[in-house]
């Protein structure tokens, strides 16, 4: 069993800073992709950050210079530090990562969400 878990997410004023973090536990071997996605009400999910096990990152233009991705690979975590927040990055945030269990299958995992509020 693999399972990831958020934490973070709450209310903040546009301009403020949150800072998710997700940790992926059970019998796992190895982990490559980690990143971040997003779901506004009535929008589709969408990528806001990933970084592979290598360390590189790559990130939605919205977030661009306002977010960063980093990941700490002994301790099965990555986080999400955003910076002046808008009333627009206001979504649910799911941590997901590809995840190689101690029985060699490769899934695709994803965490339940974080709900994130930007909003004075």
């Amino acid at each position: 069993q693999v399972q990831l878990v958020e934490s973070g997410g709450g209310l903040v004023q546009p301009g403020g800073s949150l800072r998710l973090s997700c940790a992926a536990s059970g019998s796992i071997f190895s982990i490559n992709d980690m990143g971040w996605y997003r779901q506004a009400p009535g929008k589709q999910r969408e990528l806001v950050a990933i970084t592979t096990s290598s360390g590189s990152t790559n990130y939605a233009d919205s977030v661009k210079g306002r977010f960063a991705i980093s990941r700490d690979n002994a301790k099965n975590t990555v986080d999400l530090q955003m910076n002046s927040l808008k009333p627009e990055d206001t979504a649910v945030y799911y941590c997901n990562a590809r995840i190689t269990s101690r029985d060699y299958i490769t899934l695709n995992y994803w965490g339940r969400g974080t709900q994130v509020t930007v909003s004075s």
